[in-house]
């Protein structure tokens, strides 16, 4: 049973829930990661549509990284 807390306008409720939360399994994920300092941008690699992205948010080059993440498939991938 897992303990669980809402906010509401009025403030939070507690309630008790019988589901049992999995962990999600993560792993190292190769991304895409904004060159600016400035800019926290970041695409997982897999889900680019080219080969050598530019930021959407800032224009800059994007420079390949890896990050611990949630696994996910792209199957609509087409390279």
């Amino acid at each position: 049973m897992n303990a669980c807390i809402a906010q509401t306008e009025g403030g939070f409720i507690l309630y008790f829930s019988k589901k049992t939360m999995e962990p999600v399994q993560e792993e190292q994920t190769s991304v895409w990661m904004c060159s600016n300092d400035g800019c926290s941008c970041w695409m997982r690699e897999d889900f680019s549509l080219e080969d050598s992205p530019h930021c959407p948010i800032c224009q800059s080059e994007m420079v390949k990284n890896t990050k611990m993440l949630p696994l996910l498939t792209n199957h609509h991938k087409s390279h």
